[in-house]
């Protein structure tokens, strides 16, 4: 029955020849105009334009629905209960939140150096499978929905009297973006990310040369100093199980504002730098490191005294303290904002903002108005500045405006990023040209340390 061997008559009119252009059909004009209009619009619905329209309607929908549940959700609590408690969401979930934004902006970086033409896997000792643009935006996408999601289930079991369940969400979270950041497999990007955790462990273990890559990922991590602390809370309050509870506004509570983990892990990554800065002098004997990690080290006694508040008498604080945290916060503001132009971008004593003495491919594109340089010169003091500031202590509790002021510390090291890395371009590409006129010396060795550095590492594991 079903070995035997079908006969098909040759001559069938429904059959199509090999190779013939003629197809026999008994369908009507009006049948063949239908099925051209559903063929057509068969074939937009698979159009690339369409399906990366979809995607952007579906997760702006997702959003909506995120933000209108979570609002509700709020809303529903009684106006004591709901400040304090919308305090404690933040505590969790603002960390991720501005990490996202990080990664979002890094995404916008890579573009433009892409579009730039600026070679970044070569400065970055990237491998050949590094992740583009497009890729870090997909991750960004993910880390949102997974955040947002969270926080909204968060928000509504809370509201709704499951406090068990809703206390479960942030703790699944956490440990769901740990699993992803180590799990052994050649999935989620692995190259990629085990890139990222080798650098932090040059990081945290400064005991060899240092890369770029190194110091600017620490450079990075000042930046999100509060974000590390706030994150160092959350995990102290699920590791203490007092998610969804009102115990860190006591001052003897473990993971409470007053804990001295605070202003250690706010020092941390400055630490780092100044680490980095120490062993680089000790490999290139260039006295600029020496200067580099006086800057670091301003930023101590502008965390330590600002943490004095918490333990010593208000008056003590204010005549005796409060005046050695502002002179310090004004010395590290202006040290970091001189370095910022004078080293990490090489502006020349803003020299470039007038003449552009030295234009190439990337600043003739990216950077070609002089509006440009005077908007990041400007802003990069007000928001140096700002990030100072964030550290007093009285701020430590206003949330929201730490929320803003941070968010602003990392749009000012997305700035930041381009011209430190254009700068370094430049050398590159460039050796023989120089604006440091009074010093040429300094940019040959600035130079010569790029390209052994490109030469030491060009066979290290890249991303």
């Amino acid at each position: 029955m079903f070995g035997g061997v079908l006969s098909v008559p040759v001559n069938n009119p429904h059959l199509r020849k090999s190779a013939s252009r003629h197809i026999v059909t008994n369908l009507g004009d009006n049948d063949l105009k239908n099925a051209s209009l559903f063929l057509s619009a068969f074939a937009k619905l698979r159009t690339p334009v369409f399906l990366q329209s979809l995607k952007v309607a579906l997760y702006i929908g997702g959003l909506y629905v995120c933000g209108k549940i979570g609002w509700e959700s709020v809303m529903k609590m009684g106006i004591e209960s709901r400040e304090l408690f919308f305090y404690e969401t933040f505590l969790y979930y603002n960390p991720l939140l501005l990490i996202t934004l990080m990664v979002w902006l890094w995404g916008v970086n890579l573009w433009v150096f892409s579009r730039s033409g600026v070679d970044y896997a070569a400065i970055f000792f990237l491998g050949p499978d590094h992740l583009s643009h497009r890729e870090i935006w997909k991750c960004a996408r993910w880390m949102t929905i997974a955040t947002l999601t969270s926080m909204t289930a968060y928000l509504y079991l809370y509201s709704h009297g499951d406090v068990k369940l809703a206390a479960s969400q942030p703790v699944v979270l956490y440990f769901s973006a740990v699993i992803i950041l180590i799990i052994p497999f050649d999935i989620f990007y692995m190259s990629s990310r085990y890139y990222l955790l080798w650098t932090f462990s040059r990081i945290l273990f400064p005991v060899q040369a240092v890369t770029f890559s190194d110091f600017f990922l620490a450079d990075i991590l000042t930046s999100l100093s509060k974000v590390l602390s706030d994150l160092e809370r959350s995990v102290c309050r699920m590791v203490h199980r007092q998610v969804a509870t009102i115990a860190w506004f006591e001052a003897d509570s473990v993971c409470g504002s007053h804990s001295t983990a605070i202003p250690l892990v706010l020092v941390l990554p400055y630490l780092f730098r100044l680490f980095q800065c120490i062993r680089q002098y000790r490999d290139s004997k260039d006295i600029a490191n020496i200067y580099n990690a006086g800057k670091y080290l301003t930023a101590v006694p502008v965390i330590f005294l600002s943490a004095l508040k918490y333990f010593i008498d208000p008056d003590t604080w204010t005549y005796s303290i409060q005046p050695a945290w502002i002179l310090s916060g004004l010395a590290n503001t202006f040290f970091s904002f001189f370095w910022d132009i004078l080293r990490d971008w090489d502006l020349s004593v803003f020299t470039r903002i007038f003449k552009f003495s030295r234009p190439n491919l990337f600043s003739h594109l990216l950077y070609g108005r002089r509006w440009v340089y005077i908007w990041v010169i400007g802003s990069n003091l007000v928001l140096r500045w700002t990030w100072t500031y964030k550290l007093s202590a009285h701020l430590r509790n206003n949330y929201i405006t730490v929320f803003i002021i941070t968010a602003l510390e990392i749009y000012r090291r997305f700035q930041w990023a381009f011209f430190r890395i254009e700068n370094v371009w430049y050398k590159i590409n460039n050796p023989k040209q120089t604006s440091h006129q009074s010093n040429p010396l300094s940019l040959q060795n600035d130079i010569n340390n790029e390209h052994e550095k490109l030469l030491a590492h060009s066979h290290s594991p890249g991303v």
